[in-house]
């Protein structure tokens, strides 16, 4: 008995010094204690910022701290994915994964990254902006085929926009090409604002871009939709035919998802991915995405890592990288 009690009283010391020890420790952190930065690997203005400043305002209610968004533009986007990947893994810094864009800068072996799809920590796609072909409103083109059957005649002679090697926007020319057997001269610009000028100048034939990025200019009459790259007609564009409406099998969009650098802690992963689902699928973000042309689709945790992979083996097939 004397022993037990020896024991017990052992215990009790023990667990009172470990009190003692606990009232004295500092309180674990909770996420999020600070300011979220949210970089945007492209400049003002384009579909992506539009897209992250909509979702900074928004997640800024639910994480309960401010998110601040960073345009970080330069190197095709890996000025900002660069950033991204070196960031501190805490959560504190999280950006736009642009795809099939990224794919370029480590599948293409000029570039020679050391970065790829492994540095960072996908979360949740955001958007699905489908892709368009559209001409200034006094142009000839009335149609894709119309563009089709002139490349036909003089090959290497109608002009359109493209944003880089491996881009949606090229991909698509490069998938149309490979259908038609034509080829187009593809201009790449450093912006979807350039090409529009550029369009509307009379400086470029056929405009590439994304639906979010030229709904406006649509509405207004300043410039017209040939076709769009989406399985049916777009709620944004509902006047304007699909690619496959008019007989070519093309679907084609920009994914713009967020994610984390590589080793971001699983809770704080959780919160972060509870905190943008709850965001994205609110009806008050809804109506903003709809104002702005923009279509949520959320696609989160290990699927989005599958539709993040199946995106780029399909890029890096088409790119022949």
């Amino acid at each position: 008995m004397a022993r037990i009690s020896i024991r017990n009283a052992s215990i009790g010391a023990a667990l009172i010094a470990l009190a003692a020890v606990t009232a004295n420790a500092p309180a674990l952190a909770q996420y999020p204690e600070r300011n979220v930065t949210l970089i945007v690997p492209y400049g003002a203005g384009g579909g992506t910022d539009i897209t992250a400043r909509m979702l900074a305002k928004d997640l800024e209610a639910v994480l309960g701290k401010p998110v601040t968004v960073e345009n970080r533009a330069g190197g095709g986007g890996w000025v900002g994915w660069g950033s991204l990947a070196k960031a501190n893994p805490d959560g504190y810094t999280i950006g736009y994964l642009n795809v099939p864009s990224m794919y370029a800068g480590y599948l293409d072996r000029q570039y020679n990254r050391s970065e790829t799809l492994d540095s960072f920590t996908p979360l949740m796609n955001h958007v699905l902006d489908y892709n368009v072909w559209a001409v200034k409103a006094d142009s000839p083109f009335k149609s894709v085929k119309d563009v089709v059957e002139a490349a036909k005649k003089a090959p290497e002679s109608i002009s359109i926009s493209a944003f880089g090697a491996g881009s949606d926007d090229h991909l698509a020319i490069l998938s149309m090409q490979a259908e038609n057997g034509i080829k187009l001269i593809t201009v790449h610009h450093k912006s979807t604002a350039d090409a529009k000028t550029g369009a509307l100048g009379g400086h470029l034939q056929v405009l590439g871009a994304n639906i979010s990025e030229v709904a406006e200019e649509a509405k207004a009459g300043t410039i017209r939709i040939l076709g769009v790259m989406s399985p049916e007609r777009s709620p944004f564009l509902p006047n304007a035919p699909t690619f496959k409406e008019q007989g070519f099998n093309q679907v084609w969009s920009v994914s713009r998802g967020i994610a984390a650098p590589a080793g971001l802690p699983k809770d704080v992963q959780e919160k972060l991915t509870a905190a943008l689902e709850k965001t994205l699928t609110s009806s008050e973000h809804q109506a903003k995405a709809k104002q702005l042309s923009l279509e949520p689709r959320v696609i989160k945790g290990d699927a989005y890592k599958t539709f993040l992979k199946d995106n780029e083996v399909s890029t890096k097939k088409l790119m022949g990288w």
